[in-house]
């Protein structure tokens, strides 16, 4: 372990070895790699800095380790004129239609052409904002001992400043991706919109396959082929004008279409590498998606298992309340298509402020506070795609 202490180390004998094997005149052979191998630790080997003990005194040259994040699920960003503390929208009902008063045309009688009717709306309401907030100290002289330098200082307060700017895009996209995950979750609960496509093609074939068996390689492509052609049919039964795929009120049967450039398609990013390299890679191609807004999603919920999600999800029933499923796992999820309008957040009064500076102390702190708000109408057009 030598290469790992601040020492010299000798290691001619190990280089040798390695030449012999590399130029054929010896055969394969173990090396002691650990030998010559500086390996990142945390046991420091010098003094560390009097504040945080975590920064050793200065040696010789830095690395700061950092680098710019940015959130995933962008495309579900809204403005705050989109998306208030308290949004109403207005829906429109679709009115009966009116027997022709044309014909037939009696004798002594009139048409009465000042008949009520009245158009019929449904008002739906959004509530609500989430609040968080963090900080750090910026210390005044402390540090010196720990850098060489005001220029190496600056970096490393740079750096901070760079963590904590990574924090907050991954904050967004954690809070994007639950509020996919209460839309998927309460899109099962209603049972509304909800595909078994595994669950179809055995219908449709009289095969049995299941999840496993779907990938061996006979069953796969023909699989990925009957997919392909299934999502192509339903983004364009979402542009049609209906009352399917959506939560309608008792009484207020809302119509909805989703033009293909309305549509947002997130699809598993698993399933997408696995339509294109297992099969031909025209048989999944993007035509569907040249209009959408699409993404690849690496996981749903939790990295370690990237096709599923486990949520108690809240959604709108056919009373206009709201109800709160049981908990449920929910997966394997090959994607999920809706309406621009459907799901969304918007960043709202994010401040950044310093605290006066404590002269006793020699530091002050700085605040970073957040308001996001979230959204799932349910009373928008949305696909909820299980390989069931």
């Amino acid at each position: 372990m030598a290469a790992n202490e601040l020492s010299f180390n000798q290691i001619s004998t190990v280089l040798n070895s390695i030449a012999q094997q590399a130029t054929g005149q010896a055969n394969l052979a173990a090396v002691d790699t650990s030998s010559f191998i500086t390996v990142a630790q945390t046991v420091l080997k010098t003094g560390y800095d009097p504040v945080m003990t975590a920064i050793s005194q200065v040696l010789d040259r830095t690395i700061f380790s950092i680098r710019p994040y940015t959130a995933k699920f962008r495309g579900l960003e809204m403005t705050n004129a989109q998306f208030g503390n308290h949004t109403r929208k207005i829906n429109y009902v679709d009115n009966t239609w009116d027997d022709s008063k044309i014909v037939p045309l009696t004798d002594g009688t009139s048409i009465d052409a000042w008949e009520v009717k009245k158009p019929k709306v449904l008002q739906t309401n959004f509530y609500g904002q989430n609040v968080f907030q963090d900080h750090y100290t910026v210390f005044d002289d402390q540090l010196d001992v720990a850098f060489r330098g005001p220029d190496e200082l600056a970096q490393f307060w740079s750096g901070v400043t760079q963590n904590m700017s990574d924090r907050i895009e991954q904050a967004y996209e954690m809070q994007a991706r639950e509020a996919l995950g209460n839309f998927i979750g309460g899109k099962v609960a209603a049972d509304n919109g909800v595909i078994h496509l595994l669950t179809e093609y055995n219908t449709a074939t009289g095969l049995n396959l299941t999840a496993a068996t779907v990938m061996q390689p006979a069953n796969f492509k023909p699989f990925v082929e009957w997919v392909r052609a299934r999502v192509g049919y339903l983004v364009r039964l979402l542009s049609e004008r209906s009352a399917l795929y959506h939560i309608n009120v008792t009484g207020k049967t809302v119509m909805r279409h989703t033009p293909f450039d309305r549509q947002k398609f997130y699809l598993s990013s698993q399933w997408f590498e696995a339509l294109t390299s297992m099969a031909y890679a025209d048989t999944f191609n993007d035509q569907y998606l040249r209009f959408a807004d699409d993404e690849q999603v690496n996981y749903w919920q939790a990295i370690e298992t990237p096709d599923k999600i486990n949520v108690t999800a809240s959604y709108l029933t056919d009373t206009g309340t709201i109800a709160t499923a049981e908990a449920a796992e929910i997966g394997p999820i090959f994607g999920v298509i809706f309406d621009e309008e459907a799901i969304g957040m918007s960043l709202y009064d994010n401040r950044v402020a310093a605290a006066p500076y404590n002269p006793a102390g020699h530091y002050n702190n700085i605040w970073f506070s957040f308001r996001l708000r979230h959204y799932n109408d349910f009373s928008e057009q949305g696909l909820v795609l299980l390989l069931d």
